[in-house]
């Protein structure tokens, strides 16, 4: 039987007819060339050969392109849907709120906070104390909300697969409405000690939130918007500090009288988390892969894309339980022994401490002291350091739209080495900027570009970073792990930038400047782009490199 070719003119070596160059395999159309590609077998000789064996010479398959179906190597990903906004505003409102709010609460409030605690310490002893001690117990209820974060931190795991992501964040909600009624009762029951453990349980629930609402957010995305949908976390975070200080104005909350109800709001996320997470189902891949509830997972999978054409990410999900089922559970041990998750792990450690290392809560307590030098008085520059909150949000949604185009590391690039440019140059700013008010005027606008350069990068992709660089058995160990991590890098900012900075004065930039090099440096070397990789692609990547 011969088959029809155009323009069989002449018989090549074999005497079998030859293919035009104007015949449309000679010039394919792209959907033609994937079906190719998918045709194709070795040859012979080592080489891609072809499905027809007479035209080999040619390496084109010889079937008509109208008998040709294409399939893409992976279904098209569903995009955004109302669903999935919905479970997305459930679990980060509820969350990521409480991260941010109870970060900034402090700030415009601390005058008559101190005064309140001024005059308990004077009720109970008689004696007017010292402004050493009033200073310690302020400081005291500001640091244990770290020290809580690293508890709830490293309690992320167990309850992550104890409870599950969604379970988890609902249960969360009891601490704080416990930490609501000791920090509103505080000041009626004259004790700042009700105050301190409001403030310890509401930081135990923070430290539980940074772990358990990214790893959710991570589980229920598609692909092309994980990136994106992770980046919603710090947004709200961002959100939610500047509205707590807006509410910490003293034309606002910020007064003797109405701040016990500034500190009792946070009851507001919890109640919208209780009201709206329920209608939400559990992550798909914890149904899966942690309970091998497989119908289950397939519905909640449904319901988050939109659509019933979920199987090929289904089969997806099987492969990695099937391959689950083969290797023990993730341990500590296993974490650091086994180099496959060594290398991520410290991807994930350093790129958390990086955050929290990068200088922003040095800038942030230093705004209001440029802002003076650049010729603000009190009320301009409290006003001023609010419009440095906005741009932080601003900047934090630009962010959430470049990052699926340009990438994780390319931000992460982007940050690190603008605010190391930036830092050096706010550190000379700021020697002269008591000789000269144009160097003040400098001082504030280096503060604004270093808020810019981290909010593109470094204040939102650890977050999620570390629930695309682990596959599901290892993710809850490795995400308590790394938010205990973060949160304990923060205190220990907390910690010694005061004393630093009284002893360096502006040259305490410097230190920032070196470790965002540093930083830089690494992140070229070691990070690899997650960009549009599913999570068993990643994980298979840092497989392949422990061989190397």
């Amino acid at each position: 039987m011969s088959i029809p070719f155009t323009d069989l003119g002449r018989d090549d070596d074999d005497g079998v007819g030859y293919v035009s160059e104007s015949h449309y395999l000679k010039s394919p159309t792209v959907a033609e060339q994937q079906a190719m590609r998918l045709l194709q077998v070795p040859g012979r000789d080592g080489r891609e050969g072809s499905m027809s064996s007479n035209v080999s010479d040619l390496d084109v398959p010889i079937y008509s392109s109208e008998n040709l179906t294409t399939r893409p190597r992976r279904e098209v990903e569903s995009g955004f849907n109302g669903k999935l906004a919905f479970a997305i505003a459930a679990s980060a409102l509820g969350s990521s709120f409480q991260h941010g709010y109870n970060t900034g609460v402090t700030n415009n409030s601390q005058k008559v906070v101190e005064q309140w605690i001024n005059g308990t310490l004077e009720d109970r002893s008689g004696i007017v104390p010292t402004k050493e001690s009033i200073t310690l117990v302020f400081s005291l209820m500001v640091s244990i909300f770290c020290f809580g974060g690293m508890l709830g931190g490293a309690v992320t795991g167990f309850v992550a697969e104890r409870f599950g992501r969604k379970g988890g964040l609902l249960l969360n909600n009891i601490l704080v409405l416990l930490a609501v009624i000791c920090m509103s009762s505080a000041k009626a029951a004259s004790s700042y000690e009700l105050l301190i453990l409001g403030r310890l349980l509401i930081g135990i629930n923070s430290g539980l939130n940074a772990g358990l609402a990214p790893m959710y957010l991570a589980e229920i995305s598609p692909v092309n918007l994980r990136g994106a949908v992770g980046t919603v976390y710090q947004l709200v975070i961002t959100i939610s500090i500047l509205l707590a200080n807006i509410l910490g104005l003293r034309s606002i909350l910020g007064t003797a009288e109405h701040w016990p109800t500034l500190f009792a709001l946070t009851i507001v996320p919890a109640i919208f988390m209780i009201a709206t997470l329920p209608f939400c189902p559990e992550s798909p891949k914890y149904l899966l892969l942690s309970k091998g509830r497989e119908l289950e997972a397939q519905k909640a999978l449904s319901w988050f894309r939109g659509t019933l054409a979920v199987h090929e990410e289904m089969d997806g999900m099987r492969a990695e339980y099937d391959a689950m089922k083969l290797v023990p559970k993730t341990t500590m041990r296993e974490l650091i022994t086994n180099s496959a998750l060594r290398i991520p792990l410290i991807i994930a450690l350093t790129i958390m401490v990086a955050q929290q290392w990068s200088g922003i809560n040095a800038i942030m307590f230093f705004s209001t002291d440029i802002f003076h030098m650049a010729g603000l008085d009190d009320n301009a520059s409290t006003y001023a350091t609010l419009g440095m909150g906005g741009i932080n949000v601003l900047m934090t949604l630009v962010s959430l739209v470049l990052v699926e185009k340009a990438g994780r590391k390319t931000l992460l690039l982007i940050g690190f080495a603008g605010m190391a440019v930036d830092t050096i140059l706010l550190t000379v700013s700021l020697r002269f900027s008591l000789q000269s008010q144009v160097a003040g005027i400098f001082s504030v606008i280096f503060v604004l570009i270093f808020v810019i350069m981290f909010a593109t990068g470094p204040g939102s992709i650890p977050w999620f970073l570390v629930s695309e660089l682990f596959n599901q058995s290892a993710r809850p160990t490795a995400s308590a792990l790394a938010v205990c991590i973060n949160w304990t890098a923060n205190f220990f900012v907390g910690l010694a930038f005061l004393p630093l900075a009284n002893a360096m004065g502006g040259y305490v930039f410097i230190i920032f400047a070196v470790l965002q090099a540093l930083f830089f440096l690494f992140i070229y070397k070691k990070v690899p782009e997650t960009k549009n990789k599913s999570l068993e692609e990643i994980s298979a990547m840092f497989r392949q490199q422990s061989y190397q």
